[in-house]
């Protein structure tokens, strides 16, 4: 151990020491913004978690959640030991065991499993419940590659929209979130930000003190929506065709800048042409948009000085996911806002931080480079596969009984008693319920971790603020106590997290990272990418072409149409296809985040869920009177997946055809409160991307059977 991590090590254990006093922190939850915090302590004991008004991005602010994260951190009910089952499987009955008695079970398990099914029968499942770098990009990969697991392909939330960005960008990257003050004109497509991104919030209301127009693009008259100077709704999954017709407007009126078109651009004169047939008339038919609204936004964003397109979430969890992004994406191109400081679009800047991801993962520690690759949307399907069965489950940072699609299928899986399931968590989800092994995880705050943000550009570093509860381990300490067990590599099982930390920063392919290093980090806890390549980036974008691709070949060869179209959904409706009397599911169902939850965390917070209270359904009022629904009533929505049991709330801030439910709950008191028994496990257009809102339902009230 060198004389510097000696000094970090000590310093560390001073902090934990320090019984008084105010720390700085770092959001770990799943969320672009990634907030810098400040933490309180008492007496040993966090009370009260505040902004860091020294963070250049986040500045203090911060949301509901996170405000309330002690009541998470020493939430009564967080496991705090290690825990075998001794009950069925889902009836959430276990005993105390000790560390040892579990890391023996689950190494002798796993050595089981691959002796007599061999070690792809494994199986990680994880997500980004908690976001530091080390604990779901590095120890627990090495473990997993070690062992020879089959691979998860995690693409539950945006793969489909990076696929789309990428064939048209070559990179994930977009538009820097401070330039975006500097837009006159904001267009937030499919994205919630109040919710989920407030930080874009507040530089809107920057622009607009300035005299931006702030529009929203969205299925739901959210809390983004109703904030906006102009809200346009229009149906599920029809993003891209109201792209197409923007881009009809634009070139049949000359709103298109075509000096940066053809220096920086391939493929505009075939998008002129395919852009012929989205006339404002079709595409109103498709969209639900007016004629004269898809004309006023075409102008008005064909005219603006500086305009900035935030792609949201949502409209890439459809069938047609990928493509909706993808259109989007060309927009930007069309008028040359990438040479305009705060125009552009972004849908996510993680790529400006990418790291060094052989050191932190070590592929070369695999014994079958070529194993399997299981898709997580897909995880109830690999459930019940006969051949070459998983036999062993590990999950992680997430929550698959409630997160995962199909989810009444995912439970039947995971009520198999012929597969081993760990689960490291800080509560007895609904998801650990189903687990041989349940072991406590320590939270963000008592562990050492490395943070970046998918939005702004800021590398921080979380040092623990307290020691860990109980007897938690982070998930770099589990996996490397596990790798030791299993008689793994010793090299690679016993680093310190400073010395992964430096690693992971040491990446020169990556120029964006100069500078950025962990005695930086140590000095200042957040320090800035070096963003100057960003000023010449359209000279060498990493396209096949180099260039902004309106025309893609690498598309065309994976048998998607090269120019962006409007492809209807697999499940669904659209303005020119309603359903028929012989539709047995003729509304559209959508179930984004609410307000305060992130996914199912929060959700067994007595304090949130008092202000959410319970799950309900909006429900345009033609469609509630069509079916002798009144507000408040018990309804059921159902499709042949599953049924979901919540209250009615008689709105009109979707379209006609169109039923909304907000946020994921964990289930309780008996009743069915799983809004994804209803989703598909088909996966999108592009990236193998999850398919959330293609959905198609029925609702009846529940007196009515």
């Amino acid at each position: 151990m060198t004389v510097y991590v000696q000094r970090i090590l000590r310093g560390v254990a001073e902090l934990i020491e320090q019984e008084n006093g105010v720390f700085k922190a770092v959001c770990p939850l799943d969320c672009p913004d990634t907030c810098g915090l400040l933490l309180h302590k008492e007496k040993g004991k966090i009370v009260k978690v505040t902004g860091n008004p020294d963070h250049p991005i986040t500045q203090g602010a911060i949301c509901n959640k996170v405000r309330n994260m002690t009541e998470r951190v020493y939430h009564p009910d967080r496991i705090l030991y290690p825990m075998r089952r001794i009950g069925a499987k889902g009836e959430g009955q276990f005993e105390r065991i000790s560390w040892d008695e579990a890391i023996s079970e689950i190494t002798s398990r796993l050595k089981q499993c691959i002796r007599d099914y061999g070690s792809e029968s494994i199986l990680p499942y994880s997500f980004y419940g908690n976001m530091g770098i080390l604990s779901v990009d590095g120890m627990d990969r090495r473990f997993f590659n070690a062992l020879g697991a089959s691979r998860l392909k995690q693409s539950i939330c945006n793969s489909a929209g990076t696929a789309g960005w990428r064939y048209t960008m070559g990179f994930n990257g977009g538009t820097s979130p401070e330039d975006t003050i500097n837009a006159d004109v904001i267009i937030v497509w499919g994205g919630n930000i109040i919710s989920t991104n407030m930080h874009q919030v507040v530089l809107a209301e920057q622009a607009r003190k300035r005299g931006a127009k702030v529009i929203v693009i969205d299925v739901h008259r959210n809390r983004t929506a109703q904030w906006a100077d102009w809200f346009i709704p229009l149906y599920p999954g029809t993003d891209a065709a109201l792209a197409l017709g923007m881009m009809h407007v634009m070139f049949r009126d000359d709103l298109v800048n075509e000096q940066f078109m053809k220096h920086y651009t391939i493929g505009h004169e075939e998008l002129r042409k395919q852009v012929e047939s989205y006339t404002p008339e079709r595409v109103s038919r498709i969209t639900g948009v007016t004629i004269e609204d898809i004309e006023k936004l075409a102008v008005m964003y064909g005219r603006a000085d500086t305009s900035y397109i935030h792609i949201g979430n949502g409209l890439q969890h459809h069938d047609n996911g990928g493509m909706n992004v993808r259109s989007i994406t060309c927009l930007p191109a069309l008028t040359g806002q990438w040479l305009r400081r705060g125009g552009g679009a972004s849908r996510s800047n993680g790529g400006y931080a990418q790291m060094n991801s052989a050191k932190l993962e070590r592929p070369q520690l695999r014994p079958n480079p070529k194993a399997r690759t299981i898709n997580m949307n897909r995880i109830a399907e690999a459930l019940e596969w006969e051949d070459n069965p998983v036999k062993a489950l590990f999950v992680y940072c997430s929550n698959p009984v409630v997160v995962a699609p199909d989810a009444d299928r995912v439970k039947r899986g995971f009520s198999r008693e012929d597969v081993f399931t760990v689960v490291h968590d800080l509560f007895v989800t609904d998801t650990a319920k189903y687990a041989d092994i349940v072991l406590p995880a320590t939270s963000s705050f008592e562990s050492t971790d490395l943070f970046s943000s998918y939005w702004h550009h800021y590398i921080q570093l979380q040092e623990p603020v307290i020691p860990a509860q109980g007897e938690s381990k982070s998930n770099m300490e589990l996996f490397s106590l596990l790798g030791r067990a299993m008689g793994m590599d010793e090299a690679s099982f016993s680093q310190s997290e400073e010395d992964m930390i430096k690693e992971a920063l040491h990446y020169p392919s990556n120029p964006y990272l100069n500078g950025v290093t962990l005695e930086t980090l140590k000095e200042h806890q957040f320090v800035k990418l070096d963003m100057t390549p960003q000023q010449t980036f359209l000279e060498h974008l990493p396209t096949r072409s180099g260039k902004i691709e309106l025309y893609s070949s690498a598309m065309m060869e994976a048998g998607l149409p090269p120019l962006p179209e409007y492809v209807p959904l697999q499940e669904g409706y659209d303005g020119e296809r309603r359903p028929g009397v012989n539709d047995h599911f003729p509304l559209m169902f959508i179930s984004p985040p609410n307000h305060n939850f992130l996914n199912s965390t929060f959700a067994n917070v007595e304090k949130l869920q008092k202000i959410e209270k319970a799950p309900t359904l909006q429900i345009h009022p033609n469609d509630a009177a069509a079916r002798g629904i009144e507000d408040h009533d018990d309804v059921i929505v159902f499709n042949q997946r599953g049924r979901y049991e919540l209250k009615a709330v008689v709105t009109d801030k979707m379209l006609p055809g169109t039923v909304i439910s907000q946020g994921l709950w964990w289930e309780k008191d008996g009743k069915k409160q799983r809004a994804n028994v209803l989703t598909p496990d088909r996966l999108a257009d592009m990236g193998e991307g999850a398919t959330f809102f293609s959905t198609t339902v029925e609702v009846r009230k529940t007196a009515v059977e």
